[in-house]
């Protein structure tokens, strides 16, 4: 049976004033119906451009789609005509955004831009949408929803109007959600209570959530399957466990080293990883974490590595030394 989502060697490049800046760079994976898969990776790396290429809201110029194919149930959204992704967008695929004061209207009332939705998308006449919109603000945790509708985007604190994007996202019923950063500028407190509020309607619902972090913590509590990204290639995916437990690209594993742990003395010091992200425009012929990497040999500078298995249970690496690494992160562990 076919997954729900099937993205096949997407490429997105930007045109700079110093070069072709290559953001997303060749990625493929699949989401099934009802599955949470969390892209993670370093501010830089292709996880939001990425998203965004599923719908096709690449600004153009600069940016622009040169090549893959993105599957949705089967239907490649990189052929459809431009009115035909406007109902993908927001009708199949729903999409929460970083930062929900610079995504919602400050002009329009919340009641508006939840019922606009529904009526574009679901040809409601606006008492039905109405009463949509309140249902969908008590679906989300919003009390006295007739109230709230009538109030404007500043009038929320940052956790409800995430709340607000979220009813968006989920106002048509859609197939799949992509949550971008959903959390990041939230308190500790409102972030779990959003992240545990999407993992319930997603389940509740039976939808398919792409979340887009750099949280592992997000990944190892919320995530089925795990798609890490660098220099906008996916260098390692598969199941959170087995990231967790078996990492085997050196990002990885360096993503976990710089996490705080509770299991570590007090005074243990972070491990932070050395260096800086590459500069897309100008990447070298090998692979791209190759100046980052401790576990570096020579032949990692003639080409890029492929994405490979590495068992046989959906576990891919792009790195020469992937085998090795399990007994070094498992004696580092």
């Amino acid at each position: 049976m076919p997954s729900l989502l099937e993205v096949s060697d997407l490429h997105t490049e930007f045109r700079t004033g110093l070069g072709v800046l290559r953001a997303v760079d060749g990625i493929s994976y699949t989401v099934e119906a009802g599955e949470t898969v969390a892209v993670v990776g370093e501010s830089g790396s292709g996880k939001s451009v990425g998203a965004l290429s599923l719908l096709r809201l690449i600004p153009n110029p600069p940016g622009r789609i040169t090549g893959g194919q993105v599957l949705l149930d089967g239907r490649d959204l990189m052929t459809l005509s431009e009115e035909e992704m406007r109902r993908v967008r927001g009708g199949d695929i729903g999409m929460v955004f970083q930062e929900p004061m610079t995504s919602l209207n400050p002009v329009l009332t919340i009641g508006r831009q939840i019922t606009e939705t529904i009526e574009q998308h679901r040809g409601a006449d606006p008492k039905a949408a109405q009463r949509r919109a309140v249902e969908l603000l008590g679906l989300v945790g919003i009390s006295d929803a007739e109230r709230r509708l009538r109030q404007y985007p500043h009038q929320l604190s940052g956790g409800m109007r995430q709340r607000v994007m979220i009813a968006i996202a989920l106002a048509c019923e859609p197939k799949l959600i992509i949550a971008d950063e959903p959390t990041t500028a939230l308190d500790v407190t409102i972030q779990a209570q959003i992240l545990e509020l999407m993992q319930q309607l997603t389940h509740r619902l039976g939808v398919a959530l792409i979340i887009i972090t750099h949280n592992l913590g997000v990944v190892a509590r919320y995530a089925n399957r795990v798609n890490v990204m660098y220099a906008g290639r996916i260098v390692e995916s598969g199941s959170a466990a087995a990231l967790y437990h078996d990492p085997r690209h050196p990002y990885t594993m360096a993503l976990l080293r710089s996490v705080p742990r509770l299991d570590r003395p007090r005074q243990a010091r972070l491990d932070p990883i050395e260096g800086q992200p590459p500069d897309l425009t100008r990447l070298g012929r090998g692979c791209s974490f190759q100046p980052r990497c401790r576990f570096a040999i020579p032949s990692c500078g003639d080409a890029p590595p492929p994405l490979s298995p590495v068992d046989n249970a959906g576990h891919y690496a792009a790195c020469y030394r992937s085998r090795e690494l399990s007994e070094i992160s498992g004696a580092a562990a």
